[in-house]
This record gives structure tokens, sequence and C-alpha cells, in this order.
């Protein structure tokens, strides 16, 4: 068991670092990062997936290069606009509706996006959840306006009532991410037809083979997004996109770039928009460069054991 603490390059998701533990096992390395405020319950099918990389692998791919987009956080306009031009895709996600910030600067933040990545590029942006209906409707015109057309825009509320409401009186097409992954049942964005795209994040879906019999079942084209994990997390994510029959969309698989450094001897960067299907061999020097003080890995190890499975010792 190996506890790390990276540090991001810029606030993300409320953090400012990313802590996990890496798991080897038979199959290879694995990682558990569910974050720090999950409970027990919310961070089991964590651990399964981490198990999965570890201890059985992975299916077969079907591709051999996964087309991903550059993550944009709720930044200002200028450093939006360096990460596109740094972060080599054709596609980027913006972050919009955090708390503290007005939808003009998420349209700031957009208008920038835009015209880094120019006329022909694919501009798609993630509220998680936090406008109400109303304050969707009107964001997402503006925004769509912003961009000159957006994509799709992701989880722009939080029920799946009122995912399925939005989608219905906006022209942008919806897609859905935490409800799918914290759902009791993600397939009620199928029965309420509240989506067009589906987001499978596969830490927090339980691994691989289960996001491919959700991604089977639920209908829709399917994106594949990470939870800001290190290139050994990442390459779950990409054994998933490339396993998945159809791809449609870019995925948001590019976020070590968010990091400020990895514990793979080739961190899982995009070239020309897209990553390698790979699977990253874990730098020892990173390791012991990106340990975590030994309060954290108690912390760790003790929440290892409190989810039940700890085979670590």
């Amino acid at each position: 068991m190996h506890v790390f603490s990276i540090p991001l390059r810029t606030r993300f998701r409320g953090i400012t670092v990313r802590e996990g533990v890496l798991l080897r096992g038979d199959a290879g390395w694995g990682e558990w990062s569910p974050f720090l405020e999950y409970d027990d319950a919310t961070a089991r099918p964590w651990l399964a997936c981490a198990r999965e990389a570890a201890d059985v692998g992975w299916p077969e791919p079907v591709r051999d290069r996964i087309p991903v987009n550059v993550t944009v956080p709720s930044t200002d306009p200028q450093r939006a606009h360096d990460i596109v031009r740094a972060g080599g895709c054709r596609t980027a996600k913006v972050k919009v509706a955090e708390r503290g910030q007005t939808l003009a600067d998420d349209v700031a933040r957009v208008e920038a996006v835009r015209d880094a990545l120019g006329p022909d590029g694919l501009v798609r942006v993630d509220a998680n959840g936090a406008w109400d209906v109303e304050e969707a409707v009107r964001a997402i015109g503006a925004l769509d306006r912003a961009a000159g057309g957006l994509e799709y825009v992701e989880q722009p509320v939080a029920s799946v009532e009122d995912l399925a409401v939005v989608r219905r009186r906006v022209q942008v097409p919806i897609a859905a991410d935490e409800s799918i992954r914290r759902a009791d049942d993600p397939y009620r964005v199928r029965d309420l037809e509240a989506a067009d795209i589906a987001v499978l994040k596969v830490q927090p879906l339980g691994g691989v083979r289960a996001c491919l019999r959700i991604a089977e079942d639920i209908g829709v084209p399917v994106v594949v997004s990470s939870a800001v994990e290190s290139s050994v997390g990442i390459a779950a994510g990409v054994a998933l996109a490339a396993a998945l029959p159809e791809l449609h969309h870019a995925c948001g698989l590019a976020t070590v770039q968010l990091l400020t450094d990895d514990v793979a001897v080739e961190p899982m960067l995009p070239a020309d928009g897209m990553l390698p299907v790979t699977r990253p061999e874990v730098d020892e020097a990173a390791l012991a460069r990106l340990a975590a003080d030994d309060e954290r890995v108690t912390h760790w190890r003790r929440r290892l054991e409190a989810v039940g499975q700890d085979r670590a010792s």
C-alpha cells in the first residue's frame, strides 16, 4: 500500500492536493482515491475498481487511442485560455457555476476557451448540478451563445427529474454525471429520458466491467471521465473507453495535466488530443517523492480497513 499526495496546479473541486492509495496485485497497480468527504459506502465501489485493476485486469481493447478533452477549472479567462492552448486538445470541458462566481464570470471563461480553441474546437460545460431549472435554462442559453454552440452541458441541475425538465426546455444536449454515479438507480436517467449522453467514471461506479454493463443498458452514448486521478487511476478510465463498442465523444481523461507531478514513469498526458491505451509503469522514485506523511498514511490505512477489504498489510 502506497499513499500519495500530489498538489494541484489550480484549485479544483475545492481541493488543492490530491491524495489516494496505490495497491499492487497480480495484474498490476490499482488506484483507490475516493475524495476525503466520502463515507465508507460511497468509497466502496472505488475500492472495487482498484481491486479489479490490481487483481483481475481489464477486458481487451477495441481501439488503441482515446480522444480526450482538456479540463478548464473555474479560473479567470486568461488562465483558462492558457490551459486550453497548453492542453493540446480540440475539445475543452469548462467548469461553471462555481460558488462565489457569477454567470458573467462563466461567460467570460467560455469566451476565452472558444478563442483559444478557434472556431472548429468543441466546448462543453459542467455545472455539477449547481443550478435550479430556471437558472439552468437561462445560463445554458448564455453559455451556448458565448461558445458559438456548446457540444453539451453536463449535469446542469441536481435531480434526475429536473434534468428531464431542462432537457425538454433547451436545444443543447444534456449529459448526466452525478445522476448516474450517485444515484440509487442509474437507469432512472434512461427511464425519464433525462439525458442525451451518459458520463461514466470508472472508480465511483466500481470498475471497468461494471461501467461496461451500465453503458450497454443505459441506451445513450457514453463519455468516460476521470475523478482527477494519477496516471494509475486514469489508466482504468482509458481501459473502459478502449473497451466500449462505440465511442462518439472525446473523453474527460486528460486530467493528469491538473497535477503538479505524477506516479508514473511516463505520465498519461495527451498528444494531439489523444491518450494511448496503455498501462503506465509506476516510478519507484516518484512513490518516494510523493509519499504522504505518516499521519495521512495512518488515515488512509484506517479508511481502507473501515471499508472492509484491507489486504494490504
